[in-house]
């Protein structure tokens, strides 16, 4: 796999690239291009994103400095700005938003027998959004309040690895409730949500898939108690109680009864409620899997420092999609290469280690996993020696 090729090579032989080209003709991606294909894109704009550039004149400049190292590296066809942000403005971003589903499939493989802090035989989501701020001037396209722009990136984050499942990338105004539409529910899978996704005839969805759903209770849910279970308090957990909704308009939408949790979390000082329609797990077991929700803000925190989601490098609704997608695709390459490699490395550390390293001929896993990495000088010198 190394025999002298660089590490960005090596990184990208983890792609599927018959995959990649399916993508392709699925939207005739290369039609009518003679030079820079939609390979040459994806390629530098993951260098763009491993290595943190700033602008296409940025990435035009790095990669025309090491212009005799681009063969080597994939890269075909002559890099321009122009032609770069021509390519982003007019070629299907879905292209790059299926090819990214592909990676996501292949990560979810990998990291399906993970653990995390709770063990149960179910797969557990979370499901968030973050937004991504724009100007409206510049990005007229991106609705979000009368004087301000953005996109939202909706997430359905997996907690065994902590890959997204899905990603939904709409404008700012789509209020994130209406993402559980779009969602192919998973039967006995827990969903993990804020109050933001609080709709009952929404919910009553989950409980007829028939799967699990964990959220928040709003300050006016109205209820009817109809038992309550013991507790142990010095666990957090004040009530656990199984209630039916009042009001005839709610109650059309949940028939059902509902299982209803407060819990003091003596951490923050604050009382929470949960709601859920799973009667089986222990009242602490669903406190802590909303606790695990914050995984998922972990991981838009993580992606907002770390990938290059909040500068963009074009204006169109094409390009900032592109962006976006190829992007989170860098994300889930690197999770694959850290699970098939086996290296213990942190997501962070092993995309620090990159962005420094793209150019250099050594076997990726020795770069990666910090094993006595040593780069070796392949110069041959028939100079002698001034000095013993």
């Amino acid at each position: 796999m190394h025999s002298g090729r660089t590490i960005f090579a090596q990184l990208m032989d983890f792609v599927p690239t018959y995959e990649f080209r399916k993508c392709v003709e699925r939207y005739n991606g290369n039609y009518k291009v003679k030079s820079f294909t939609c390979w040459d894109q994806f390629l530098c704009m993951a260098f763009a994103q491993l290595t943190y550039r700033e602008s296409l004149r940025d990435i035009q400049v790095c990669l025309r400095a090491a212009q005799s190292r681009l063969y080597h590296l994939g890269i075909r066809g002559k890099v321009s700005r122009n032609t770069l942000a021509h390519a982003n403005q007019v070629r299907d971003a879905r292209i790059f938003a299926d090819f990214a589903s592909l990676l996501i499939a292949k990560a979810r493989t990998l990291y399906a027998t993970d653990s995390f802090s709770i063990e149960l035989d179910q797969a557990v989501y979370v499901l968030d959004s973050t937004t991504i701020n724009l100007c409206l001037t510049l990005f007229p396209w991106a609705e979000f309040r009368k004087h301000k722009g953005a996109v939202k990136l909706h997430t359905l984050l997996d907690l065994r690895g902590n890959i997204p499942s899905v990603v939904i990338v709409t404008a700012g105004k789509v209020h994130d409730v209406n993402i559980l539409d779009d969602l192919i529910l998973e039967p006995g899978a827990i969903y993990v949500m804020d109050r933001a996704y609080l709709d009952f005839s929404r919910l009553h969805r989950i409980q007829q898939t028939p799967a699990f759903f964990v959220t928040r209770a709003k300050a006016n849910f109205s209820r009817k108690r109809l038992y309550s279970r013991p507790v142990d308090k010095t666990t957090g957990i004040q009530c656990d109680q199984i209630v039916a909704l009042t009001g005839s308009v709610v109650k059309k939408k949940y028939p059902e009864k509902i299982h209803r949790i407060r819990y003091f979390d003596a951490k923050s000082d604050h009382t929470l409620v949960f709601l859920t329609n799973n009667f089986t797990l222990p009242a602490l077991t669903i406190a802590d899997l909303y606790r695990n929700r914050w995984q998922v803000e972990l991981f838009f925190k993580w992606i907002k420092q770390h990938l290059r989601i909040k500068t963009f490098y074009g204006t169109t609704e094409n390009a900032v999609m592109t962006q976006i997608w190829i992007a989170i695709s860098v994300y889930v390459l690197v999770a694959i290469v850290r699970k098939t490699l086996k290296i213990d490395q942190s997501l962070y550390t092993i995309l620090q280690i990159l962005s420094v390293t793209l150019f250099e001929k050594t076997h990726i896993f020795q770069a990666l996993s910090n094993t006595g990495y040593i780069l070796e000088d392949t110069d041959i010198s028939n100079q002698l020696n001034l000095f013993d």
